[in-house]
């Protein structure tokens, strides 16, 4: 039972490392549910949340209360007004979370929300918010924060280890990794990693996918591993850096988007590909020093992504919508 003060809230599970943290606050999660499921019915999706995430029939959502909707999608718009029977922004209050970049031309891309002033867009780092052109909708931040699952780093093995889900293309940056490997052994683990696989050869080590696995198995892996590699050139950062970090790896990480704002003590950021690979090498060669990179990543992730002080400022944007 939620207090007297949680808010009753609709959303779409949509980013699965977002949700995660935004369901830990003290409110009470609304997910449409389809027989058919679909990227708009999932509901819950079988994921083990706590009982304030609550699975709702699309069809009844029009006689449930709900206090604001979370919007993520340009589709949500229309389906959240055609299933509540009521226009988000106007009947009921309602948020849009941006989680992505810009995609095409980054400066000029214009916010699907661009021409409404009644639903705020929140952006997962200020990169994002300075590239996308929201026009007359308020804008705001509120970084990523995940569950600090400690300090676990042994880094008992001198390689490195990199978390991209689907890593296909210039975006996700596999490409990357494919040179980076030269410097270091890679471990990839990721939805479809499994299909990245390079043997040792004359252009350096093993570069080895490996099939997704329990978050717990995850975390224990990664924390072995001496670096953990972030080489996405476009997509926002997300839970794996962050989690890495929180484990106590140092990052080298290719110095876009919202990574470029990491502080050279958490490892390497550069687009520089010799310095990523000069600093990997290094730090999967020594130990101590990549477990002194590894405290100062921690410290940063503690200082800047933290799970109270994500909830906390989701707490005063709710609170902003209702009133």
């Amino acid at each position: 039972m939620r207090g007297s003060n949680a808010l009753r809230i609709l959303c779409w599970h949509v980013d699965g490392s977002w949700m995660e943290s935004f369901i830990q606050g003290r409110h009470v999660y609304l997910l449409p549910k389809e027989p058919e499921g679909g990227p708009f019915g999932l509901g819950r999706a079988g994921h083990p949340w706590p009982r304030h995430v609550v699975d709702v029939p699309a069809e009844a959502l029009r006689d449930t209360e709900v206090d604001v909707v979370i919007l993520q999608r340009p589709e949500e718009l229309a389906l959240a007004e055609r299933w509540l029977g009521r226009r988000p922004g106007r009947d009921v209050p309602a948020v849009y979370v941006e989680h992505g970049t810009p995609q095409g031309r980054a400066a000029t891309s214009r916010h699907p929300l661009a021409d409404r002033d009644d639903i705020p867009v929140v952006h997962a780092s200020d990169f994002n918010r300075l590239m996308w052109d929201c026009g007359r909708a308020p804008a705001t931040v509120v970084d990523l924060g995940v569950a600090d699952p400690g300090h676990r780093f042994t880094g008992e093995l001198p390689q490195a280890v990199a978390v991209v889900d689907e890593p296909f293309g210039r975006d996700a940056g596999t490409d990357l990794l494919e040179a980076l490997r030269a410097a270091a052994p890679i471990d990839l683990f990721g939805s479809g990693a499994e299909a990245i696989r390079s043997w040792p050869d004359g252009r350096g080590h093993a570069l080895t996918g490996n099939p997704p696995i329990p978050l717990e198995e995850l975390h224990t892996a990664m924390a072995r591993r001496r670096a953990f590699v972030h080489p996405s050139r476009w997509t926002s950062p997300g839970a794996p850096l962050i989690e890495a970090m929180l484990l106590g790896l140092p990052v080298v990480a290719v110095a876009t988007t919202a990574a470029a704002t990491l502080p050279p003590a958490v490892g390497a950021v550069s687009c520089d590909l010799g310095v990523l690979a000069g600093r990997l090498a290094a730090l999967t060669a020594d130990r101590d020093l990549a477990a002194e990179a590894g405290a100062a990543a921690r410290a940063h992730a503690l200082a800047h992504h933290g799970l109270d002080d994500f909830l906390n400022r989701w707490d005063v944007l709710l609170e902003r919508a209702v009133t």
